[in-house]
């Protein structure tokens, strides 16, 4: 679904990502992670389209990203950036309703299916309640939840994800990367599987849910694969400058890393 070749890029004089490759599949969720300033945002935009590339490519689907018209792209690939400069006048149903501009007819009218998906997205973001209320008026919290929602309704074979923890709180943090998993992974025959891209900041989570972690360090993937791979404490206290340990939960098996 997705091939990053050798891609470059810059602001001004300043080179950001450095020959970064990789390939990611449907039915993977392929967490990117990396200390701040690493270059994590930027690969985000440059895989949209937002970002011209000094070189190399970005293929989706095998096509060149570049070559793809904007409509098509939005229905191809769904962004949910940080939450930020969301227009404040609208309600917050009507911003998970410009999900669905990819699709409407001419008179840009939404049809009966398009409202029954964005119910249902909402419904899945625990944003229903808020649903007339305004944007500005909401947590920032609340914003990152309707971004997702408003992705959910593109229903696009692929999906990237700026920091989508960001302002959430622990329980809408695992929660919102439960259903990020599922995505990838769902539960049902009826359920295409997506390919999704997270940035994240947070270790513990990309331990959690991803299946493949990219470490990204000064633009450039100095690690690539498996969680257990990849999220060693030996690798990760170097790049983050901060003295790590793994432990493991006698009761369940599952493996956190904790500050030494």
């Amino acid at each position: 679904m997705l091939k990053v070749d050798q891609i470059q890029v810059g602001y001004n004089d300043k080179l950001v990502l450095r020959g970064v490759s990789f390939e990611l599949t449907p039915g993977e969720l392929l967490a990117v992670i990396g200390p701040n300033g690493s270059g994590k945002s930027t690969l985000v935009r440059a895989i949209s389209g937002v970002l011209p590339l000094r070189g190399g490519s970005v293929r989706v689907d095998g096509r060149d990203i570049s070559q793809i018209h904007d409509q098509e792209r939005a229905r191809l690939i769904a962004v949910v950036p940080q939450a930020r400069n969301l227009p404040a006048a609208f309600t917050a149903r009507e911003l998970v309703s410009l999900g669905r501009t990819p699709y409407l007819n001419w008179l840009g009218q939404l049809s009966q299916s398009d409202t029954e998906l964005i119910d249902e997205a909402m419904r899945q973001t625990d944003t229903t309640e808020f649903s007339d209320r305004l944007i500005n008026e909401l947590s920032g919290g609340e914003q990152q939840r309707l971004l997702l929602a408003r992705a959910l309704v593109q229903q696009t074979p692929l999906l990237l994800l700026d920091e989508p923890t960001t302002h959430l709180d622990l329980q809408f943090q695992y929660g919102l990367m439960q259903r990020i998993h599922k995505l990838a992974h769902p539960q049902t025959p009826d359920q295409p599987a997506r390919a999704v891209l997270v940035a994240l900041h947070d270790l513990n989570l990309a331990l959690e849910y991803a299946d493949k972690v990219a470490l990204l360090v000064k633009g450039q993937i100095t690690h690539f694969g498996s969680p257990a791979k990849v999220l060693k404490p030996e690798i990760l206290s170097t790049i983050y400058n901060v003295p790590l340990i793994q432990i493991r939960d006698p009761k369940n098996g599952k493996v956190a890393l904790l500050p030494k």
